[in-house]
């Protein structure tokens, strides 16, 4: 998994609440266990009309916001089903951060173990993030994640948390077969002794 340590960016504002994991990836695109090519399907609904033509006022198809690395979002981000497709489809179209007031439970857990950074902020503040964000490539945002801070085009910093752990694993590379493979030797040791001891196994 690709380390996340900082983030300097354009930031998409997408002043949606209550977007579920079928807007963000609909279900008919879910065939597939790769974890590449998911992006241009990235918010199908919101991005294509029915003859699969670009709506040119859905923020990432304006040429400002094709590019964003980080998503301003509504309330309850990612609600609805649990598909890890949801962050595929964010991470593969290029956005390594999504900012919002509250996301549903399993597409944070998800998009944590697929390296993309959730931060979780009060909506006063999503709310300057969004005004910075509506001025597209004319401001980025900087996000430094061992500092955990967000610095407007202003200069201002924000500070956000982060569970120690998730930030461990981001700042590290680590996702789940990661961390794992960091007890390799213990296992291996495990392994041999018991073959030793137990060789009908």
């Amino acid at each position: 998994m690709e380390k996340f340590t900082t983030l300097t960016g354009v930031a998409a504002p997408l002043e949606l609440i209550n977007v579920d994991t079928d807007m963000i990836i609909p279900a008919r695109y879910l065939k597939t266990i790769k974890r590449t090519g998911l992006g241009k399907s990235l918010f199908y609904p919101l991005r294509y009309d029915e003859d699969g033509a670009e709506k040119p006022d859905f923020i990432l198809n304006q040429a400002a916001f094709r590019d964003a690395k980080i998503l301003v979002a509504g309330e309850n981000f990612g609600c609805g089903s649990s598909r890890e497709h949801a962050p595929w489809a964010l991470a593969d179209f290029g956005i390594r951060c999504v900012i919002s007031a509250g996301f549903a439970d399993i597409f944070y857990n998800n998009s944590f173990k697929n390296g993309m950074l959730l931060i979780k902020l009060p909506q006063d503040q999503v709310d300057l993030l969004t005004e910075d964000a509506r001025q597209g490539a004319n401001a980025t945002l900087d996000i430094d994640l061992e500092t955990q801070t967000i610095t407007r085009p202003s200069g201002e910093t924000i500070a956000f948390d982060i569970d120690p752990f998730r930030k461990h694993c981001l700042l590290n590379g680590l996702d789940d077969i990661g961390l794992t493979l960091r007890k390799k030797d213990k296992i291996n040791g495990f392994e041999e002794s018991r073959k030793a001891s137990q060789p009908w196994l």
